[in-house]
C-alpha cells in the first residue's frame, strides 16, 4: 500500500505445503500470505493470528491417538473448516481462497499455484515424509538428500496463474527457500516456461544474507542437496528465471561473482524489519 495499490498485485502462492490434518484442508502458505496482508498475522511467530488461543488443541492432547504436534489455533481452524467445506462442496483452491481473502478484505489477488494437489515430499535418512513432517514434527533438524513434488507433473496452473505472468509489469521471485517454496511453484507445468519467457522484467530477492537464511532450513538444504548456500548459490538457481537478483549490503562484495552468474547484481538492505524496510526493499526491486 505504501509503494504501488494493493489492487495491481498478484500473489503466486506455494501449495506444495498443504496437508489433510484432522480432516482439514490446511494451507499454510495461502493462509501465511492472507494473514500477513490482513495485518493480523502473529509477527513473533511468523505464522497464524496475532492474539491466537488454543483450547482445541489443549482439549485434543487429551487423547492418547490425536497428532497434536501441528498446532492449530482456536481462531484460525475457522479458516480451515470453512476451506474444506467448500472443497469438499465442489468449489476450486482458487476459488475458495478468493472468497477467504475477500472475507479478509484483502485487495490484492492471492493465486493458489495450482487447484490440483501438489506435495513436497523429502527424504530423510529413515525414508521420504511429508513436508510437514519434516518442518514442523522433526523441527527440519534432520539431514535432506532429495526433494519431490509430488503431483507436480500432472498439474495444471491455477486460472489467472499464466495470465498475471504474462501480463505482469514486473515478476518478483520473493525472498522464499529457493527448494521447497519457489521450486514447488516452478514444478507446475507450465509456471517455469511462462517465468523465463518474461526473464528481463524479472527480479529476484535473495534468500541467503551473508551465507545464512534469516529463517528457516534454506541454507541447510541448499548445501545437503549440492548448491552454494551463498548469493552466488541463488545465482545460479535464477539465472534462466530472472535478469537481475537483488542482494544484501552484507554480501555487496560478491556482487561480481553474482554478475558472472549472468545476473545484474542490485546491493541494498534486504532485511524486512518493519514496514519501513519492507516498502523500501519493495522501491527498489520495482526500480529494478
Amino acid at each position: 500500500m505504501r509503494v504501488i495499490a494493493p489492487a495491481e498485485i498478484t500473489a503466486i502462492v506455494n501449495v506444495g505445503d498443504d496437508l489433510v490434518l484432522h480432516g482439514l484442508h490446511v494451507s499454510p502458505d495461502l493462509d501465511t500470505v492472507t494473514y500477513t496482508v490482513a495485518g493480523a498475522i502473529d509477527r513473533d511467530r511468523g505464522w497464524g493470528l496475532a492474539g491466537e488461543t488454543w483450547q482445541a488443541m489443549e482439549a485434543l492432547r487429551r487423547y492418547p491417538q490425536a497428532t497434536t504436534w501441528f498446532n492449530l489455533g482456536d481462531r484460525d481452524l475457522a479458516t480451515h473448516l470453512y476451506r474444506t467445506d467448500r472443497l469438499r462442496a465442489g468449489a476450486p483452491l482458487s476459488a475458495v481462497t478468493a472468497e477467504i481473502t475477500a472475507a479478509w478484505g484483502l485487495s490484492c489477488t492471492v493465486l493458489p499455484a495450482s487447484d490440483d494437489e501438489v506435495r513436497t515430499r523429502v527424504t530423510v535418512p529413515d525414508g521420504e515424509i511429508d513436508f510437514q513432517e519434516y518442518f514442523v514434527h522433526r523441527k527440519h533438524d534432520v539431514a535432506v538428500s532429495s526433494v519431490r513434488f509430488d503431483g507436480a507433473d500432472a498439474a495444471s496452473p491455477a486460472p489467472g496463474v499464466l495470465d498475471a505472468l504474462t501480463n505482469a509489469e514486473r515478476l518478483v521471485i520473493a525472498p522464499s527457500n529457493p527448494i521447497v517454496s519457489i521450486a514447488p511453484v516452478l514444478a507446475i507445468p507450465g509456471i517455469r516456461a511462462a517465468v523465463e519467457e518474461r526473464r528481463a522484467r524479472c527480479v529476484a530477492v535473495s534468500p541467503i544474507v551473508a551465507g545464512a537464511a534469516l529463517k528457516g532450513p534454506a541454507d541447510r538444504l541448499l548445501r545437503e542437496l549440492g548448491h552454494d548456500s551463498s548469493v552466488v548459490g541463488i545465482a545460479r538457481l535464477y539465472a534462466p528465471l530472472a535478469a537481475t537478483l537483488v542482494v544484501d549490503e552484507a554480501d555487496g562484495d560478491r556482487a561480481r561473482e553474482v554478475e558472472a552468474e549472468g545476473m545484474r547484481c542490485v546491493v541494498a538492505p534486504t532485511i524486512m524489519r518493519d514496514p519501513d524496510a519492507a516498502a523500501a526493499l519493495a522501491r527498489t526491486v520495482l526500480a529494478a
